[in-house]
């Protein structure tokens, strides 16, 4: 064994195919487990062995990084968002192109976050195509991973009526897919034949009349496109109206839930049932609450924003409030909510819907998001689980959400511990995506 000083230098510099060493911190596994002065050592982007202690093998010409009263945690998962719509100074349809996805996915690097799931707002060949390039060899450097998923609604429905718009013209001015219009089970089944043969894994579906504004998509039809979908090995993620509809959705087995609904109706008999069909559940919290916000005023926010957005988001712009009151009866009825999806152990998954809506950023909304589920409940271990291990099991991602031998060394290295403190997220000393340092202060504007 060979003990190398410190070096105290940039990641981003070491040249590849170098070993690199993360030596002296408090690991927090991701599943559970804490390691108080454990050791990673990586191989280009992966990570090839893990030590409780100081005590592990390495090469000579391994470069050591003493990261002495620090935390490490896997990078963090955003398993229901709305890519390409948000742009630096605007939100819409014109925004959308393969550019401003990357502008998007370096935000979340910026974040931590190791992958995002854009959920069923994407034009099918477009997404396609940008995620080959980002898993290429040269890939595309200081960006988040990128998953997708199609989308399945009644024809020319699903999303929020303001999103609906936009994505709909992002899908005529493309010519490519984003939407398939559901009319009978016959359509739906031939809608996920089309999908399968494409290469997409994930379905989205919306069951939701919008307040009467839109058709809901019907159980028969559902019924089909998850039967079908099981056929082809893909999941199928919902949008669903009201915890009401949970039951029947579940017993056509569909894989998880995007939205939580997790209040009064969210009962201890469909907790149960959730937990019995192996469904997660996305409680989406933010969504509602950070609208209120007076979030510019916020500086882990404001660093990545124009001057002009930021004010725009600050309580002497706006109407926002930067500790606006809350309902305490919704917020009890939540808190319990949470204790019924705990008692079932229900996979409860970080998502933030980001993007669905001006200005709800990137990256930004998942640390806020954890914050809320440990306000109504869970532990700050539980919720570094839903944001890492959970939300990599929900997706399918076999070499994220862990720190462990043989998994993508996407790592988020904090100066203060999270255990104590959920907030502590928020203290990010390095992002490693796949072994390599983002460089995080080429995107901070302020």
């Amino acid at each position: 064994m060979l003990w190398l000083s410190f070096v105290p230098r940039s990641l981003a510099q070491d040249p590849e195919g170098a070993y690199l060493l993360l030596q002296n911190a408090r690991l927090v596994i991701g599943d559970g487990n804490i390691f108080d002065r454990g050791s990673i050592l990586i191989r280009e982007s992966q990570i090839i062995a893990v030590s409780e202690s100081l005590a592990i093998e390495f090469p000579e010409q391994t470069v050591v990084i003493n990261l002495e009263g620090k935390t490490i945690i896997p990078a963090l998962i955003d398993a229901h968002a709305h890519l390409g719509y948000q742009g630096a100074d605007s939100w819409g349809a014109e925004n959308y192109s393969a550019d401003n996805l990357i502008a998007n996915l370096r935000q979340y690097a910026y974040y931590g976050f190791s992958a995002v799931f854009s959920a069923g707002s994407d034009p099918e060949e477009l997404a396609l195509e940008f995620q080959q390039e980002q898993n290429s060899g040269t890939g595309i450097p200081g960006t988040a991973r990128f998953i997708f998923s199609a989308g399945m609604a009644p024809p020319g429905q699903g999303p929020n009526n303001q999103f609906l718009d936009h994505a709909l013209q992002v899908a005529e001015s493309t010519g490519m897919t984003i939407l398939h219009g559901i009319t009978s089970p016959q359509s739906a089944r031939l809608a996920v034949r089309e999908i399968a043969e494409k290469g997409i894994p994930f379905i989205k579906i919306w069951v939701d009349d919008r307040a009467g504004t839109q058709h809901k998509l019907e159980p028969e039809n559902y019924r089909a496109i998850v039967d079908e979908a099981r056929a082809y090995n893909l999941s199928v993620f919902v949008h669903q109206q009201s915890a009401e509809d949970m039951p029947a959705l579940l017993d056509a087995k569909v894989n998880g839930f995007l939205h939580g609904r997790i209040g009064a109706g969210y009962t201890s008999a469909i907790a149960e049932q959730t937990k019995a069909a192996d469904a997660f559940v996305i409680p989406n919290l933010g969504l509602g609450e950070l609208r209120f916000e007076a979030i510019g005023d916020d500086t882990f926010l404001s660093a990545l924003l124009l001057p002009e957005i930021a004010a725009g988001l600050m309580a002497s712009e706006s109407q926002r409030q930067v500790n606006p009151a809350r309902d305490e009866i919704a917020e009890q009825e939540l808190r319990e909510g949470f204790a019924r999806l705990l008692a079932a152990k229900v996979d409860i998954v970080l998502g933030t819907d980001a993007g669905a809506v001006p200005d709800h950023p990137f990256g930004y909304t998942g640390h806020r998001e954890l914050e809320i589920f440990v306000r109504l409940g869970m532990t700050p271990m539980q919720a570094i689980i839903a944001g890492t291990s959970k939300a990599a099991q929900s997706l399918g991602l076999t070499d994220l959400g862990l720190i462990e031998a043989g998994y993508s060394a996407d790592l988020l290295i904090l100066d203060d511990n999270p255990l104590n403190d959920i907030r502590n997220t928020r203290s990010i000393n390095r992002v490693l995506l796949k072994g390599r340092e983002i460089d995080r202060s080429q995107l901070e504007i302020n």
